[in-house]
């Protein structure tokens, strides 16, 4: 019995420790991107080797351990993956480094913070969240969502003064990325938030596609593949000189090896993994631990300014979300527990304790066994 309650537990926390973890891996992914794109790196050619990158590493896992469970393709299972290829791929990826080359690695892991938020939109738009304000969890999620967009709006219009965390540590003389990202931070601002639209649309899409194709190392080998062709056509289109395409045994190598196997291949089998566990929105709401991992080491590695603003902003986004967080605590797991409303397609996710699961569950077969007696025909 203790042997079965331990193991439960532990599947609970699965979905908890994957996303925690996932969190250390896009810390350093930002550390090293923003390292290779200050050397000259094509962030076009960054996110197109990426994927190439990931597609090598995980197609053999797929074709090995997937091979007698794998569905069938069919074409609007296909065109959802080209879409897919696009959405995050290349056009999140593009839009983050671009946005990150104007601002910092920092603010950029700070402003993702407002996936969650835009995630909880489009999920409700397309009716894979519910919202019910006479339910406390559920108005929680909805104030949280708003909170966290007050968070980005500060963080984005009041910069304030530059804070010192270590006392004795005397200022740059020289301009920091920081003071150079202040003459771009609208259009970084905005080029973040483009690909946080981008983000959260592949979370639904992914959610949706994997009903249908519930292969979750295929899929991600799909994905990878169809994000290297696409974004190898984009990268030429938008990169004429070929020598963008050269690297070396340097940075460039590094981040287009760790952010393909790291940040794409693992990143999106565990993130398809815990989607068919918990849904879209739980899976985006681990990114503030991301953004104090990327804080701490952009600080020390890349002598990054923090400004006032910023710290109000990233506290009242961590408020917001966690607001979301314990309001989706409240839902059950969607593999477990998801009720359809025939009528409207949307759908529920009411949780309860064990003992009134089954105490309902005894009463639901008494009522059956009574309508049985009373009327037989309807056997």
């Amino acid at each position: 019995m203790a042997c079965g309650m331990s193991y439960e537990g532990f599947n609970k926390l699965k979905p908890y420790l994957a996303m925690i973890s996932l969190q250390f891996g896009y810390a350093g992914m930002y550390i090293v991107s923003m390292v290779s794109l200050k050397r000259g790196m094509s962030h076009y050619v960054l996110a197109t080797y990426r994927h190439v990158v990931a597609t090598i590493v995980i197609a053999p896992f797929a074709i090995l351990l997937e091979r007698k469970t794998r569905p069938k393709m069919t074409l609007p299972i296909f065109l959802r993956i080209v879409a897919l290829g696009f959405l995050e791929p290349v056009l999140d990826q593009n839009f983050y480094y671009l946005g990150m080359k104007y601002t910092s690695a920092t603010f950029a892991s700070t402003i993702f913070n407002m996936l969650p938020a835009i995630t909880f939109l489009m999920a409700i738009v397309f009716r894979l969240e519910t919202v019910n304000f006479k339910k406390l969890h559920s108005a929680a999620k909805v104030v949280g969502t708003v909170i966290t967009v007050m968070g980005a709006m500060v963080m984005t219009l009041y910069k304030g003064p530059i804070v010192n965390f270590i006392i004795g540590r005397a200022p740059s003389h020289h301009k920091s990325s920081a003071e150079l990202a202040d003459q771009h931070l609208v259009t970084g601002t905005l080029m973040l938030l483009a690909g946080c639209c981008s983000w959260a649309a592949f979370f639904i899409l992914q959610s949706f596609t994997l009903k249908k194709y519930p292969a979750e190392l295929s899929l991600t080998a799909w994905i990878c593949l169809m994000g290297a062709v696409e974004g190898s056509i984009v990268t030429l289109v938008m990169e004429r000189d070929m020598s963008v395409w050269a690297i070396g045994w340097d940075s460039r190598l590094l981040a287009a090896v760790y952010s393909g196997i790291v940040c794409s291949g693992i990143a999106f089998y565990v993130q398809g993994f815990v989607i068919k566990l918990r849904g879209p929105v739980f899976v985006t709401s681990f990114s503030p631990l991301c953004m104090i991992i990327t804080a701490a080491l952009g600080f020390i590695i890349l002598a990054e300014q923090t400004r006032l603003g910023s710290i109000i902003g990233a506290i009242l986004i961590v408020f917001g979300l966690y607001t979301v967080v314990w309001g989706k605590s409240k839902d059950l797991p969607i593999s477990k527990a998801t009720v359809i409303d025939e009528k409207s397609g949307t759908q529920e996710l009411p949780i309860t304790d064990t003992t009134k699961s089954i105490n309902a569950s005894c009463k639901n077969d008494v009522v059956a066994a009574g309508i049985l007696l009373k009327n037989p025909a309807t056997v």
